[in-house]
């Protein structure tokens, strides 16, 4: 099984771990020179403040108080980053950096029943270490770990770790997950898909195997085997 931990919002939650006056705020960070949003708080989100949109229009919502917008500062995320890996690596065997705010780990060597125990855990130190909040998804492969993860950052009753271990579950998953969320698709593939009929990463693995390879090559296979 394969395990993604992928820290919350990072940029602002890096912001927030510094500024806690910021938690339950809607917040932004920048991009260099201030150009436009790089990292959206949930609260900025439900807004519906588009990731890159930019700064000159979102200057009223922060003139009028209702959105605070933060310069980056790659320097404290990096140093944070390190910080979370490191506790991270601590822990689980088989670490891989994917981003700065993402690791895919193997869950070699942990019992099945332990699995939700050993990560609520990890997020409990991880957040009481760097006040970075982190999720965590657990699958059979990576592609769907990125899928269960999608779930433990939306639905609080998870407790921040979803576990996909078995077909009803994935199929369940696969069926409330849109295209455009499938890592390896995303929103630059989607309207392809969309175009095709497919709308969720349920009707993507219902099309057979050759037409995927034909209109997405070796790595639309790759993904459609992974889900």
């Amino acid at each position: 099984m394969y395990a993604l931990a992928d820290c919350n919002n990072f940029f602002v939650s890096c912001e927030r771990a510094f500024q806690p006056q910021l938690e339950g705020k809607a917040v932004v960070v920048l991009s260099n020179n201030d150009g436009c949003a790089v990292a959206r708080s949930g609260e900025a989100k439900a807004m519906g403040i588009k990731m890159g949109t930019p700064f000159f229009q979102l200057r009223p919502l922060v003139e009028s108080g209702k959105l605070v917008a933060c310069s980056s500062n790659y320097t404290l995320y990096g140093d944070l980053s390190d910080r979370v890996m490191s506790i991270l690596s601590s822990t689980l065997p088989g670490i891989e950096k994917y981003s700065i705010d993402e690791a895919f780990f193997s869950l070699d060597g942990i019992r099945p029943e332990d699995y939700r125990a050993v990560c609520v855990d990890l997020i409990r130190r991880v957040r009481r270490s760097t006040g970075i909040p982190v999720s965590i998804g657990i699958a059979p492969t990576k592609t769907l770990g990125k899928v269960a993860n999608h779930f433990a950052k939306k639905y609080p009753g998870y407790s921040g770790v979803c576990i996909i271990d078995s077909d009803e579950k994935r199929l369940k998953a696969l069926a409330l997950t849109p295209i455009d969320d499938v890592w390896g698709i995303g929103w630059r593939g989607a309207p392809k898909m969309v175009s095709a009929g497919i709308r969720t990463a349920w009707d993507f693995v219902q099309r057979p195997a050759s037409w995927v390879q034909k209109r997405m090559g070796v790595q639309g296979l790759r993904t459609w085997k992974e889900l």
